[in-house]
């Protein structure tokens, strides 16, 4: 078998013929810190899940409350084609609470570990025994699937474990899962761990595996690798402490990488990703895999000449495999080839000057730190596509002071180059912007008389970074008007800079008449 060109003999290898994905989002998921579901977000999220193709959902705990047997029993009337399964401790109490909300799939567990014997449930390995048998029974005596978990099992002997899942596979259950309750496994002992378990039990192995060395996904791959055939996942990973196993990044690499048909309709990854996020409030990173904002985003210049060449040169996979899109982000890395097409993909024409001008100016902005977005490159473009290419009028130079009470006046010292002369001068007004505007009205006097008629200030993107984009109209004492645009990090820079531009087409009006 070959994985990413390299191949792998069939020796090493124990694939099962089809994967079966658990998804216990709505059980597992909810227990990450601030993450509480009521019963319409359980519903919207079981329904999505169904869309995507999952095997099983596990919706929550019936016996903790009402609430969770209410969202049992709405789920369940919704005819979805996913088993719904819901969590039992060994106790009959709690597979009764899961009976009456008329599930068909229980999953019960109870820790086998020396550290919950001893600390947690403070019983023996003969009761942790029996009272396991016990549980499997009851279920199965009730009609209903079973899948038994040995709750902390990666820390229980040997010996033990064996002996504890060929007890509950004499007493009928289903299905043995292998919880890595604290994310200890590393792939080498994954693998042991489940050839073992391959070796003595002949149930249907699943892995249910934490994510706290960040292994999560690697070691379920290993799993199935080594024969597991079902795998508990949870969307975006989320879950107690670092999460478990990410769906969106186990069902595309064994898509991609292994060549396994999971049912799964991977276009609604990124969406149902979102939904997720958005519901739980958990805020995905922008480098999260397959999800993640910057998951097919590119900024160096290198990269993206590649990418507009060919996609694979830097994409493993498409992004519109899992309902993703390409983002050609903008920055100090930024690739002249990749200014052009982003230009282009907004039918914005430019000559080589404005263009110059425009890849100047993302350049700077990127060396302060600055990441563009689409929106503040068409300002720019905007704005460079709106100067007159002939200015009269010229910043030479700018300061300004804010002031504070009755005492200190904001004060804007302007400097301009007006028709090859350098003229200078300072003025007060009720802020910084004012000063200056003011400033630069008293110095083109001579030249034209303006007022400003219409002044509109806005704040491309949030953040404290944001790009300032400020409109103005000017008027001169003949009546000629003209508009000006500028585009800066700096809310005085881009007020002055649309005045100027303005200024500049009226003197050109005037000029023609």
């Amino acid at each position: 078998m070959q994985i990413n060109n390299i191949e792998i003999p069939k020796s090493e290898l124990n694939l099962p013929k089809t994967i079966k994905l658990f998804d216990t989002t709505l059980r597992d998921g909810e227990q990450a810190p601030g993450v509480a579901l009521t019963v319409d977000e359980k519903i919207q999220i079981a329904q999505k899940l169904d869309n995507l193709g999952v095997n099983t959902i596990e919706y929550g705990f019936p016996a903790v409350s009402e609430g969770e047997r209410n969202a049992a029993k709405q789920i369940n009337d919704l005819g979805l084609n996913a088993n719904i399964c819901g969590l039992a401790r060994v106790l009959k109490n709690d597979i009764d609470a899961l009976l009456d909300c008329d599930l068909s799939y229980v999953h019960t567990f109870i820790g086998t570990s020396p550290l919950h014997r001893e600390y947690k449930l403070k019983i023996s390995k003969e009761e942790v025994l029996d009272k396991a048998i016990s549980a499997v029974e009851y279920a199965k005596d009730h009609g209903i699937t079973v899948e038994f978990s040995a709750e902390d099992s990666t820390r229980t002997e040997e010996d033990f474990l064996l002996e504890v899942y060929k007890a509950i596979e004499s007493a009928g259950a289903d299905v043995i899962n292998v919880p890595d309750t604290v994310g200890v496994l590393v792939p080498t002992t994954t693998r042991k761990l489940i050839n073992i378990l391959m070796d003595n039990l002949k149930l249907p192995i699943s892995v249910h595996f934490h994510n706290d060395f960040g292994l999560a996904v690697a070691n379920s791959l290993v799993a199935i690798e080594s024969g597991a055939s079902q795998a508990h996942v949870t969307v975006n990973g989320i879950g107690e402490r670092g999460g478990n196993a990410s769906l969106e990044e186990l069902a595309v690499t064994l898509k991609v990488a292994y060549g396994m048909d999971l049912d799964i309709d991977t276009t609604q990854l990124y969406n149902v990703s979102d939904f997720v996020s958005k519901i739980t409030g958990i805020k995905m990173p922008p480098n999260k895999p397959i999800v993640g904002e910057n998951a097919f985003a590119h900024e160096s210049g290198i990269h993206v000449h590649g990418i507009l060449q060919n996609a694979a040169t830097y994409e493993p996979i498409s992004p519109e495999i899992v309902g993703h899109s390409r983002k050609i982000a903008l920055g100090k890395h930024t690739g002249a080839n990749s200014l052009r097409a982003k230009l282009d993909e907004y039918n914005i024409k430019m000559d080589e000057d404005q263009f110059c001008t425009v890849y100047d100016q993302v350049k700077d902005l990127g060396d302060k730190g600055k990441c563009l977005t689409d929106a503040d490159l068409k300002a720019i473009a905007v704005t460079v596509l709106g100067k007159t290419k002939e200015e009269a009028v010229k910043l030479v130079g700018l300061s300004v002071s804010s002031g504070s009470g009755k005492t200190v006046s904001p004060t804007a010292t302007v400097k301009l180059n007006i028709n090859g002369e350098e003229k200078e001068t300072s003025s007060i007004g009720v802020g910084p912007v004012d000063a200056a505007l003011n400033a630069i009205q008293n110095l083109v006097k001579g030249t034209t008389n303006i007022e400003l008629e219409e002044y509109n200030i806005e704040a491309i993107t949030g953040g404290t970074d944001a790009l300032a984009e400020v409109f103005v109209i000017t008027s001169d004492e003949e009546g000629n008007k003209a508009t000006g645009r500028a585009t800066r990090e700096d809310v005085i820079m881009a007020s002055v800079d649309a005045v100027l531009n303005s200024i500049n087409k009226i003197l050109m009006i005037k000029e023609a008449k």
